[in-house]
């Protein structure tokens, strides 16, 4: 054991020592996947192709010819990243037309960001970088999340400046600022987690903020156990609204807003705690929901889901989750009485029930449409890297990205396949390189990129959270 620690120690040492020449002289980046004095696009071969998607009834969604594309993308591939990616509308000559011109913006953009941070050490291991992240997207080794393809290099590359409204890191005061033209810091993050607090001006700024994040290709969660439940009473009399009447708010902001300007639907996450007063309506109402629709569908209304019937209900635009504890757990396990408690007086009971009849009711709704699902909210807290900067309460649609509130995440992913050599190994030394490049333009978007909020931006700015992930 101690020889294996020594050693241990020695790679340790030996990593520290290199970053810290790095971080003193600037990175520098060796070159593997591209020769230099090669042109990565060079390498591959080309050919036009037509990119089209119909529905299940073979009606035309998308249709764009002679599309420049490298020979060795698959058809698939080619149909998703022309119709989703491709900057302009079809026919008018702002229209991207070639892979290349894709790629080569948003490379292009993240090296020049680099090297206005002065993170190489020379102006060759910038072009290095360069021609090793344009070969690594190019031959599909990696790729990044959707909002840098929609967003990044449409300014620096194509000049066009969009609209103001995001904020992003400035250098100078060391603070968050408006973005006024906002291509110029694009919005990069897929991935977003945001508060909300028990008045209807903060629940009104994150439907704002909800809509911004949606505009640029991204998606958010929230936890809504912070509003007070339809249980309870008002400060001025009366009764609340309760976290499922604003949901109906938030899902048709998601519902009429396209991700990026897009077809793709606004990805969204809402959760709710098991001793939240709401929690038996919570994880029922999308069940209900279901149940009109295929009312509707029986009634002669297209059974699609983009179709009048599921456009007719509520709660469709949104991934649900409900929060449970070791303690409710245990509670079912034992058979046991649960209780909720009012938000606006936490030693309060609101309700009384057997908390496997709960954990039952939520079974039932998830067999029938898909949701609630379940976030263990003792094991991801316990599991909180960052714990004295605040509990874990949320998490990004679709359930990867688990971090503080207000908070947003960049990610990437890499084709574990093409990693794999023809013996069957895994090619260690290429996968390290690899990572290595993607990391670095991931940490560079950082604070190029813009947030929705000042306080989304100043936590990306000071937690810097990534997520390069596999495929």
């Amino acid at each position: 054991m101690e020889g294996r620690a020594s050693i241990f120690a020695q790679q340790v040492e030996k990593e520290t020592n290199k970053v810290s020449r790095d971080a003193e002289n600037g990175i520098r980046i060796e070159r593997y996947f591209c020769p230099e004095g090669v042109d990565p696009f060079e390498q591959v071969e080309w050919e036009r192709r037509t990119a089209t998607i119909k529905d299940d009834k073979g009606n035309v969604l998308f249709h764009q010819e002679d599309v420049e594309v490298p020979a060795q993308w698959s058809q698939l591939a080619t149909n998703v990243v022309v119709s989703k990616y491709f900057y302009g509308e079809v026919g008018t000559p702002e229209r991207e037309n070639s892979v290349r011109q894709m790629i080569h913006r948003v490379t292009r953009t993240i090296t020049d960001w680099a090297k206005e941070d002065g993170i190489f050490a020379t102006d060759a291991d910038a072009e290095a970088f360069y021609d090793e992240l344009t070969w690594l997207c190019l031959n599909q080794y990696g790729a990044f999340n959707s909002p840098v393809w929609f967003n990044v290099g449409l300014f620096h590359v194509r000049g066009i400046e969009g609209s103001e409204g995001n904020f992003h890191w400035d250098k100078e005061s060391r603070r968050p600022v408006k973005t006024l033209r906002g291509y110029e810091y694009p919005q990069c993050s897929a991935c977003f987690i945001q508060s909300v607090e028990d008045t209807m001006e903060d629940i009104m700024r994150l439907a704002t903020s909800e809509a911004m994040l949606f505009k640029y290709g991204s998606g958010t969660g929230t936890d809504l156990s912070t509003l007070r439940s339809s249980k309870e009473k008002l400060s001025g009399g009366g009764t609340p609204s309760g976290p499922l009447s604003f949901m109906r708010v938030f899902d048709q902001i998601a519902a009429v807003v396209k991700s990026g300007g897009k077809t793709r639907r606004a990805a969204k996450m809402q959760s709710l705690r098991c001793d939240h007063p709401d929690i038996e309506e919570f994880v029922q109402c999308k069940v209900k929901e279901e149940k009109k629709a295929r009312a509707l569908i029986e009634a002669g209304y297209s059974a699609d889901y983009n179709g009048e019937a599921y456009g007719s209900v509520m709660y469709q635009n949104s991934n649900l989750s409900m929060r449970v504890t070791d303690e409710f757990m245990e509670a079912v396990e034992q058979d046991k009485e649960w209780c909720t408690y009012a938000v606006t007086d936490p030693t309060k009971v609101v309700t009384r029930f057997k908390a496997a009849d709960l954990l039952r009711k939520a079974a039932y709704s998830c067999y029938v449409c898909g949701d609630p699902g379940l976030q263990y909210d003792t094991t991801i807290n316990r599991w909180n890297t960052c714990p004295m900067s605040g509990r874990i309460n949320a998490s990004n649609p679709c359930s990867e990205y688990m971090f503080l509130d207000d908070s947003a995440c960049n990610l990437a992913s890499l084709n574990l396949m093409k990693f794999r050599k023809a013996d069957g190994t895994f090619d260690i030394e290429a996968f390290r390189r690899a990572v290595r490049i993607f990391i670095i333009a991931q940490e560079t978007i950082v604070d190029h990129a813009s947030y929705p909020t000042e306080k989304i931006c100043r936590n990306s700015h000071d937690f810097r959270p990534l997520g390069l992930g596999y495929a």
